[in-house]
């Protein structure tokens, strides 16, 4: 099983629930507050920059909606620690977790992102892995960027039933893509996320709230532009080169592809000839060949991996798109207050 470190992913075989199936797919996810901060805490400890934390999630089903009410970290270790093994410290850390009466039913996993760069194939895998074994499993995305900046960014996907279906029978080429109608667009499902406090908790809330001052808030109106825009801009053009380079890989597949069925058509056409003329001279046929061993069909790039990359730049766009409709706005409204005065 592949490491964490060189896949990216969740590396662990997710362990199957024992509350139940789900009959009907998950359209709501509830959260503990509890569960956010861990997230979050678990990245400012051992998340730097672009490096990416991962853990388990934990809780319940009850009817449509997924209750996540705990989890847990992958603790970050080196190539060097060869004698770890995750599957027996997930093991350890829900055995405990039963002791004292806490959920300990797997129900997905969570990843933080860098700039909303999640949509690959090492997450493709584990989530099919966990939603395989786990009908109900999620994997909810944090991104500590936007998070930062006052909003906090976390959301859940789930693969969507064409997708489950392509990835059983591993049929990732053009035509089987195309059969399954699977694009970019319907690959990943967003689940609602609604997250739950105690009565309690919410009254500090709005305590804190009350007592905040007003520099606090100022922040809001600043009409400088950070480098959110330019960082996005510049993986948003990467991903344009990876796509450029796939669509050359499968135009130069089709251009050999079609030369080698006129080489083939060809061939036939001159061994049909060659018959007749024997035929005429009263000379038996040629014998038969396996014409598939002749003329190899050329490897045919695969399909799912431009999927991934389309994608990702779509969520890319979309992250342009809410960044710059926000300054935006804020331009305008210091626009109209400067020719008001």
């Amino acid at each position: 099983m592949a490491s964490r470190k060189e896949s990216s992913s969740a590396s662990s075989t997710p362990m199957a629930s024992t509350g139940g199936t789900l009959d009907s797919p998950v359209k709501q996810i509830q959260i503990e507050g509890l569960v956010v901060l861990k997230i979050i805490k678990h990245y400012q400890e051992e998340g730097q920059g672009s490096e990416v934390v991962q853990g388990v999630l934990l809780g319940l089903v009850v009817d449509d909606r997924l209750e996540i009410t705990n989890c847990f970290p992958f603790p970050q270790h080196t190539e060097d620690d060869a004698d770890f093994d995750e599957v027996q410290y997930q093991m350890e850390m829900m055995r405990s977790l039963r002791h004292v009466n806490i959920d300990h039913l797997h129900v997905g996993w969570y990843q933080s992102t860098y700039y909303g760069s999640f949509v690959s194939r090492a997450l493709l895998d584990s989530q099919f892995s966990y939603q395989h074994a786990i009908e109900e499993s999620v994997v909810l995305i944090y991104d500590p960027i936007k998070t930062a900046q006052g909003s906090l960014s976390l959301k859940a996907y789930r693969l969507t039933p064409k997708l489950m279906e392509i990835c059983k029978e591993k049929d990732f080429t053009t035509e089987g893509l195309k059969k399954a109608s699977v694009g970019f667009e319907n690959m990943f499902e967003e689940v609602p996320i609604v997250i739950k406090n105690s009565h309690l908790i919410n009254v500090l809330l709005w305590e804190l709230e009350d007592k905040s001052t007003v520099s606090d808030k100022h922040e809001l109106l600043n009409l400088s532009s950070s480098n959110h825009l330019e960082k996005s801009l510049q993986l948003l053009m990467d991903r344009v080169d990876d796509l450029n380079q796939d669509i050359v890989k499968y135009n130069t597949y089709s251009r050999n592809l079609s030369k080698q069925q006129q080489q083939k058509h060809q061939y036939l056409q001159r061994r049909q000839q060659e018959n007749t003329q024997r035929q005429s001279r009263g000379e038996p046929p040629l014998p038969e060949e396996d014409i598939s061993k002749l003329f190899k069909p050329p490897q045919a790039p695969p399909r799912m991996d431009t999927l991934l990359i389309a994608g990702q730049i779509n969520n890319y766009c979309q992250n342009v798109k809410e960044f710059t409709s926000q300054n935006l706005g804020k331009l305008f409204m210091a626009e109209a207050l400067q020719g008001h005065n």
